[in-house]
């Protein structure tokens, strides 16, 4: 029994956080942001939510609003994931993000919107509290392939979101996992002026 209540509570469903709408779940992890200090982000299919521009979380959560049949409640949720960045300039929380190539050409809320979030990726990649990588779509893949999106919070929790649900994961030797597989993905990414020029490439490509 008690393992039993201990799956449900690291597995919660949308259509449960998402009753009343997208703001409660963007509200629930904040939290969690506050008290984390190290950040460790892959993302195989999405811009993450620490450095997206607010047309793109726009474009993002119109999406599962009207796929879920959600309460439209987008515009709250959307100012409550933008303040969520504030942690991005705020105390000691360190950053960092290793995107695969394809996650930089996915045409997201359309050209404009897309071409506007790369160029903020470019001034995120900047900051002190950010480091970026990118993984090449050219990589050797054979000993590590693509797997799901994950953030790592600390060496507390990870968090991962599935298409019926968000998973958090807490027993240590689980965790330990996803910190080994952050260290693998970000051995094969590139970072500084050579990750930069594969968002540039990106961002030609949508003028």
């Amino acid at each position: 029994m008690t393992t039993a209540r201990g799956i449900e509570g690291m597995y919660v469903e949308w259509r449960r956080m998402e009753q009343t709408g997208l703001t409660r779940a963007q509200q629930s992890v904040l939290p969690l942001w506050e008290r984390t200090r190290r950040f460790r982000i892959y993302s195989s299919w999405l811009i993450p939510g620490p450095v997206q521009t607010a047309p793109y979380i726009e474009a993002l959560l119109k999406s599962i609003r009207d796929r879920r049949s959600l309460v439209d409640d987008v515009e709250q949720a959307v100012r409550v994931r933008v303040d969520k960045q504030r942690i991005l300039h705020e105390g000691d929380h360190r950053f960092a993000i290793v995107l695969e190539e394809s996650v930089l050409r996915q045409r997201i809320g359309g050209p404009e919107v897309m071409a506007d979030q790369l160029r903020h990726l470019l001034v995120a990649a900047s900051l002190p509290s950010v480091s970026l990588g990118v993984i090449p779509i050219t990589a050797d893949r054979s000993n590590l392939w693509p797997v799901e999106g994950f953030f790592l919070f600390d060496e507390a929790e990870v968090n991962v979101e599935l298409v019926s649900a968000h998973l958090s994961v807490k027993h240590t030797h689980e965790i330990n996992m996803y910190v080994q597989a952050f260290s693998d993905l970000s051995d094969l990414a590139i970072h500084g002026p050579a990750a930069r020029e594969l968002i540039g490439a990106a961002l030609n490509s949508l003028r």
